[in-house]
């Protein structure tokens, strides 16, 4: 320079250039969180337990069908029955369901079809395990998850 002052060059970022970029960062954030949606993630992750339960209960039906040459389980009937170690008059988590239980986990169990009864991942109880069981006309037997989350989840063979 001319005058014999020396000019220092200063990098810094203005406010407005602060502010643009906290405010891309925070739309981004917005958008990722919304498409990630934790909530609806653990409602799938339960739905999906519900479903494998249901087919374990079906499959070791129909197995116990098959091995013993063609016996129905005791206790199912053409109404729809919680499963479970209720008794008469216990908390009814089915719908539509009698309040009497079918302890599907004895019955088949004894028979090493199926460990022990599935209890629903969200208020499943040894009494009362959010499923049901019923067998139509046909001897075809359906179960289904009662407290399934925005879906409805039911297995028939």
């Amino acid at each position: 320079m001319s005058n014999g002052r020396k000019i220092k060059n200063k990098l810094a970022f203005t406010l407005i250039e602060l502010l643009v970029v906290i405010g891309i960062i925070s739309m981004l954030t917005t958008v990722v969180f919304v498409s990630v949606d934790p909530a609806k993630r653990f409602a799938d992750a339960r739905n999906a337990r519900r479903l494998t339960d249901t087919r374990t209960v079906l499959e070791a039906i129909q197995q116990f069908v098959v091995d013993s040459n063609g016996s129905l389980p005791a206790g199912i009937g053409n109404s729809w029955y919680q499963i479970g170690t209720c008794t008469t008059g216990g908390m009814n988590l089915c719908v539509g369901a009698t309040t009497r239980c079918i302890d599907i986990g004895a019955t088949l169990g004894s028979h090493k079809y199926i460990k022990s009864n599935p209890m629903d991942p969200q208020r499943g109880t040894a009494a009362t395990t959010g499923y049901a069981v019923t067998k139509d006309a046909n001897n075809v037997f359906t179960v289904s998850a009662c407290l399934a989350e925005g879906t409805t989840i039911t297995v028939s063979r």
